[in-house]
């Protein structure tokens, strides 16, 4: 089945919402899919599309310091391993220097080491940051140069 990338949508963000377990999990990180993303930045908001729904999405920006920030990246439970997660670093990663970022960044928690394999994968430097998202709270930061 094809799948073609696009922009994302809020209706779309509301689809992805209503099927997060199927990206997430048990994890519950709705809150972190702010409407904003997609309304604000939806040059950089993508979704995987095919005739069965959104297969992935990615939702992120460009930084005044010309930083592509990946807020969300997730593929569907019956999708992973199947190379779309690179296909939306690269349709992002496309859109982010049309927009002038010379870098990109993204974060994670320190246990979560699928996301640590494949951002590594994708050529980024990793290092953990004490404190990151508070006092206690620790997260990895990836790093990649564009130029």
């Amino acid at each position: 089945m094809a799948v073609r990338i696009d922009l994302a949508d809020v209706s779309d963000l509301h689809q992805v919402l209503a099927d997060h377990a199927r990206y997430w999990g048990e994890r519950d990180l709705r809150a972190l899919h702010l409407a904003a993303l997609v309304q604000e930045f939806g040059a950089t908001s993508l979704v995987a599309r095919a005739e069965d729904g959104i297969r992935g999405y990615l939702f992120g920006f460009v930084t005044p310091d010309h930083t592509g920030y990946v807020h969300l990246i997730a593929t569907r439970d019956d999708t992973r391993g199947t190379g779309l997660g690179r296909t939306l670093y690269e349709a992002f990663t496309e859109a982010a220097r049309g927009q002038g970022a010379v870098r990109l960044k993204a974060i994670t928690s320190v246990t979560n080491e699928g996301s640590i394999a494949f951002h590594r994968s994708l050529g980024f430097d990793d290092r953990v940051v004490e404190d990151y998202d508070g006092p206690g709270r620790p997260r990895v930061v990836f790093t990649r140069d564009l130029r």
